[in-house]
C-alpha cells in the first residue's frame, strides 16, 4: 500500500538533498523538523550560524535556507511527492522560515520540471576557477531568466556599462573588507585550512575549494585566503570579459528573500544541467552603501540579492556538508 504521509527514511533522504544547497561561506544555516505521523517538514534558520558583520539583517541566511527549501522540493518531485511551501508561517517566530507539506503526487507518471533538476543537486558546485571567453548563448540565458521568473524573481544580464559598474563595486567591496578587521575575522572563521586543523570540518570553505589566485582583477572572484595561509596555491589568468547575471526582486522583505533564494537555486541547477560553471558573488551586496548601485535602473529589479558569474570552465570542487542527522530533528 502506498504511503500517504512521509516516513522517516523519505524525510531523511529529502534533507540529504536539501543540504546540498549553497549558503554564504558554506555556513549551512538551516535546521529541519519532522513530527512522526505528520505530513510536514519545518525549515528553520540556525541562530548559531549567523554572520553579524557580513549579514546583520540575515538576508543571506534567508537566501541559503530558501535554496535548501528548493532542493527539498526537487527531491520530493524526483520521488513522486508534491511539496507545497508556506513561507514565514509564524509571524512570532522569525527563525521559522518555511513549512513544507508533503503529499503523494496525484500522477507520479506526469513529467515534472523539478524532478528533471534532481541530477544537478550533487553536480552543482561554486567554481572559483577561470572560465573561457566563450559566450553563453542567448537561448540558454533566456532559460535562466524563465527559471528565475518561475520562483517570483528576475534575472537580468547587464550591458557593458553596467558590467563595468559591477566590477568596480567588487573591487570597492574588497577594499572595504580589507579595512574591516571584524569582518576579516568573521570570514576567517569559516575558511578551513590544513595548518590550523580545520580542513576536515563539515562546514565552511576548505582550501581545496579556494581556486587559484588571480592575475589582475578582471573577474569578480572572491579570494577567501587574502592572508595567504594556504601554501602551494597557484595563480592563473581569469577571463578578460566575465559573464555576470543579476538576480533580484521588486521588494526587499524576508518573503522576497525566500523567493529569491529559491529562484537562485533553480537558476544554478538549470545552469549546471546546461553545462555551465557558476559562481555566486555576494561580496558587494554585503555593504549597504554599495548594494543599491548593483541594480540596473532600467531593469524590473528593485533590489539585488545575488550576482552570479557563469561560463564554461571547471565545475569547481565539492564543499563538505553536515549529515542529515546533525540538522534534522525527528520527534
Amino acid at each position: 500500500m502506498a504511503l500517504t504521509v512521509p516516513g522517516t527514511a523519505l524525510v531523511t533522504a529529502l534533507v540529504e538533498d536539501a543540504v546540498t544547497a549553497p549558503s554564504m561561506h558554506n555556513a549551512q544555516p538551516w535546521r529541519f523538523l519532522h513530527r512522526a505521523g505528520g505530513d510536514t517538514v519545518e525549515v528553520h534558520g540556525d541562530p548559531a550560524r549567523t554572520m553579524p558583520r557580513a549579514d546583520p539583517v540575515r538576508r543571506a541566511l534567508h537566501l541559503g535556507v530558501a535554496a535548501a527549501v528548493f532542493n527539498l522540493r526537487v527531491g520530493a518531485a524526483a520521488r513522486g511527492w508534491s511539496a507545497s511551501v508556506r513561507l514565514l508561517p509564524d509571524a512570532d517566530d522569525p527563525w521559522f522560515l518555511a513549512q513544507v507539506a508533503l503529499r503523494p503526487a496525484t500522477d507520479p507518471g506526469e513529467p515534472d520540471d523539478l524532478a528533471a533538476l534532481h541530477p544537478a543537486l550533487r553536480l552543482r558546485h561554486t567554481s572559483r576557477h577561470p572560465f573561457s571567453e566563450e559566450r553563453v548563448p542567448g537561448p540558454v540565458l533566456d532559460g535562466l531568466r524563465c527559471a528565475a521568473l518561475l520562483e517570483g524573481a528576475h534575472l537580468t544580464v547587464p550591458g557593458p556599462w553596467h558590467l563595468g559598474t559591477l566590477r568596480t563595486l567588487v573591487h570597492d567591496a574588497e577594499l572595504s573588507e580589507a579595512m574591516d578587521a571584524g569582518l576579516r575575522t568573521e570570514i576567517a572563521g569559516w575558511t578551513r585550512g590544513r595548518t590550523d586543523g580545520t580542513e576536515d570540518a563539515a562546514d565552511g570553505i576548505p582550501s581545496s575549494a579556494l581556486g587559484p589566485r588571480q592575475y589582475g582583477v578582471s573577474a569578480p572572484v572572491r579570494d577567501f585566503d587574502t592572508s595567504r595561509r594556504t601554501a602551494g596555491r597557484t595563480a592563473a589568468r581569469f577571463e578578460q570579459w566575465p559573464q555576470i547575471v543579476i538576480l533580484g526582486t521588486e521588494e526587499d522583505r524576508p518573503a522576497d528573500w525566500m523567493r529569491a533564494g529559491q529562484a537562485m537555486q533553480r537558476v544554478l541547477l538549470r545552469a549546471t544541467l546546461d553545462g555551465l560553471a557558476t559562481s555566486p558573488m555576494s561580496q558587494p551586496l554585503e555593504w549597504p552603501e554599495l548594494r543599491p548601485t548593483a541594480r540596473d535602473p532600467l531593469s524590473p529589479i528593485g533590489h539585488v540579492h545575488m550576482l552570479i558569474r557563469l561560463g564554461y570552465g571547471p565545475a569547481g570542487e565539492a564543499t563538505p556538508r553536515r549529515p542529515a542527522g546533525d540538522v534534522l530533528d525527528l520527534v
